[in-house]
């Protein structure tokens, strides 16, 4: 049906059947006939005829005005899914973690900008489940995500961009508070504050995970909605909570970042981008976010 409308498009903006039947490159019967067929399936005429040509008829110009956006539309995502299918895209799409990503991020983009310079970004700004589920969905093309990327990676192309240390979060009146840094083992016992796996999916697996290479399994006292509700009973409850290092450079009212000395203790920064042929901007980011971690970690 999308053809007819075109042609029917091709035929007003003419004003002469014979005229858009040369401009579409067919004989004016057949397209007589696809306009005929176009009526049918409407219901109704979308033409008059008269001695100067042809016009639309009130239907007719009710179809113009609802379908010329579909059309142009349709031509649009057409001529995407054509560039995609070569492997260019006139846009991409990035999830990220702003706290994570921001030193590893803006160079790579920088370095992208030199070689497409016309390539149109987006940015989001997303929690590690908005990120899966924007991957998920198609609505990105590429994560950059924590350890918790782990659980999607067998859905996705990943690389590990680097491997960070772990900080402890207690409360500033915590006799660990005082310490320059600590061990795993040093938690033993203590309440642990975890987070709600359908935000950041992962992380307490990560947390037991680690807890399990100092002989111990982490006792889980609240799971909490947030990081950020979970520095806040941190404090309420006394308890503590495991995190990537970055966080040593952060500030939360009541909380101190204790460094973890445990060499086995550490946080991977994953990049996670579609499956199938992955489009030129797509593979250009992936590795100039490789080349910048490498560099950072040389």
């Amino acid at each position: 049906m999308i053809d007819r409308i075109r042609a029917l498009l091709t035929v007003i903006e003419e004003g002469s059947v014979n005229r858009a039947a040369v401009r579409l490159r067919i004989t004016q019967p057949a397209l007589s006939r696809q306009m005929q067929a176009l009526e049918n399936e409407i219901g109704g005429k979308l033409l008059e005829r008269e001695s100067s040509g042809v016009k639309p008829t009130g239907l007719g110009h009710a179809l113009v005005k609802s379908m010329m956006p579909l059309v142009e539309n349709y031509d649009s995502a057409m001529a995407e899914l054509r560039r995609q299918a070569r492997g260019e895209r006139s846009e991409l799409r990035i999830g990220y973690l702003a706290s994570a990503a921001q030193s590893v991020l803006t160079p790579a983009l920088a370095r992208l900008r030199k070689t497409q310079p016309d390539l149109k970004l987006k940015l989001h700004d997303m929690s590690p489940r908005e990120q899966i589920d924007g991957l998920t969905a198609g609505e990105l093309d590429i994560a950059l995500i924590g350890q918790e990327g782990v659980v999607a990676a067998k859905e996705f192309h990943s690389a590990k961009l680097r491997s960070l240390r772990v900080c402890v979060a207690v409360s500033n009146s915590d006799p660990l508070a005082t310490k320059k840094n600590i061990a795993l083992k040093d938690l033993k016992g203590r309440d642990f504050i975890g987070v709600d796996e359908d935000q950041v999916p992962g992380r307490n697996r990560w947390m037991t995970a680690l807890c399990k290479t100092a002989g111990f399994k982490p006792r889980f006292a609240l799971i909490v909605d947030g990081i950020t509700n979970v520095l806040s009973e941190v404090v309420s409850e006394s308890a503590v909570t495991l995190l990537p290092e970055y966080f040593l450079k952060s500030s939360h009212l009541g909380v101190t970042f204790v460094p973890i000395n445990d060499a086995k203790a550490t946080w991977d920064f994953i990049v996670l981008w579609q499956k199938g042929r992955a489009s030129t901007s797509t593979r250009a980011l992936v590795d100039a976010l490789k080349q910048v971690a490498a560099e950072m970690t040389a």
